[in-house]
């Protein structure tokens, strides 16, 4: 076992007086290619060349003497320490931090990274990473080979943002280029460190908030959700499954059921003034919302830049429009039924749920998942809305078919 590990954050700075004694003390180094490249690495060192920080963290371990391990930036930060750290190793870890290749980034760029998104790219993430560009303003992208900008811009597709790609920070081979997402896969881009995805239809200026990781609230930002149809300017009041998002007590179960998170992204088709696809991404996922209906398309973009949310609208009629869209992690169906419920079922989302106005509609969309091999359920749900002499003041009936991948 080392005696000793040390590991060393570096952001291209001389390293300081504490790094150096302890890199002249090391009988093993480890690190990337240009970190042992370092003049300060002795001669009589045993070199280790980082790949795979599990193979790194049981060659370590297993060294006796004292051992010095480099990192881009902050180690601590998404890095090694991590992997050192873990029981089975028995490691002791010293850690000498650098700025890191995140703060770095938004530096070159001058902006404050207070209110970003921080995810890591590699081919395994890759989807759900582009799914936080898509739900959020400002998304840092830690990058690995085969998931760099190219990847990134590719898989955002039409949702348009802009890229500031930082390639290999600290060295005498740095490059900060800014390009719009639509630019990027024209390019060949060195192994970067970083990439961060700027823009949507509601980013915000000049606002301060109080947490790391979130913008800052906005004007139309309200607590709770199934929030009721006035909530949402023009939303009709429940006629046809397409305008069932209204009902705030069916909408509630739907979202509950699906359970959208970051790093998903959820279709609502048939979205109608776009209630449920608003919602969903308050929780955070990112939400493509597909409507025949051009006015309620308008309403949608205008509920979501109201409250504050990136939702991707798309105009057309399901199923035929569903066929270029992006993978679903989630799918809520307004409406459509078997013919929409196969088709989103064949793209095989984690959860698919539906809505139905008469028992036949709701059988046969329950046929078409379980055929398709959903587990499912149905609910009949009635609701029914109080004046204040406590009278009847309207009445809300719906089937709900939840399905959830076998």
């Amino acid at each position: 076992m080392a005696d000793r590990v040390t590991v060393i954050g570096w952001d291209g700075t001389p390293l300081t007086a504490a790094a150096r004694s302890a890199v002249a003390a090391a009988t093993l180094v480890a690190g990337t290619r240009h970190h042992l490249a370092l003049p300060d690495v002795p001669a009589a060192a045993e070199r280790v060349l980082v790949g795979s920080l599990e193979l790194a963290a049981r060659r370590i371990a297993a060294h006796r003497g004292t051992a010095v391990v480099f990192a881009d930036g902050d180690p601590g930060f998404f890095g090694v320490v991590r992997a050192l750290r873990r029981p089975e190793h028995g490691l002791e870890v010293e850690v000498l931090p650098a700025v890191s290749s995140v703060a770095a980034a938004f530096a070159r760029a001058g902006m404050p990274w207070d209110d970003a998104r921080v995810v890591v790219a590699h081919r395994r993430t890759l989807r759900r990473a582009v799914n936080v560009c898509r739900a959020h303003t400002k998304v840092a992208v830690l990058t690995a080979p085969g998931a760099g900008p190219a990847e990134l811009a590719l898989l955002l597709g039409e949702v348009h943002r802009t890229f500031v790609i930082c390639e290999e920070l600290g060295t005498d081979q740095e490059r900060v280029t800014v390009i719009t997402s639509d630019k990027v896969a024209d390019h060949l881009w060195r192994d970067p460190n970083v990439v961060l995805v700027i823009g949507g239809s509601n980013t915000p200026a000049g606002q301060a908030g109080w947490i790391s990781g979130h913008s800052p609230e906005y004007p139309g930002d309200v607590r709770g959700w199934a929030l009721p149809a006035h909530e949402y300017d023009g939303e009709p009041h429940p006629r046809t499954p397409a305008d069932e998002a209204s009902s705030p007590q069916l909408r509630a179960l739907q979202l509950a059921r699906l359970g959208p998170r970051t790093g998903d992204l959820l279709w609502d088709v048939g979205s109608a003034g776009g209630a449920a696809a608003v919602e969903a991404a308050r929780f955070g996922a990112a939400v493509i919302a597909v409507e025949p209906d051009a006015a309620a398309c308008a309403r949608t973009t205008a509920n979501a830049r109201r409250f504050g949310v990136q939702v991707q609208v798309v105009h057309g009629t399901a199923p035929a429009v569903l066929e270029d869209l992006p993978e679903p992690d989630l799918v809520r169906i307004g409406g459509g039924g078997a013919a929409v419920a196969a088709a989103c079922a064949a793209r095989r989302p984690e959860r698919i749920v539906a809505s139905a106005l008469t028992r036949d509609e709701a059988e046969s969309v329950r046929a078409a998942l379980e055929s398709a091999g959903y587990i499912t359920e149905c609910e009949l749900l009635q609701s029914v809305g109080l004046d204040g002499q406590w009278a009847e003041r309207e009445r809300s009936t719906a089937f709900l078919i939840c399905g959830r991948r076998g």
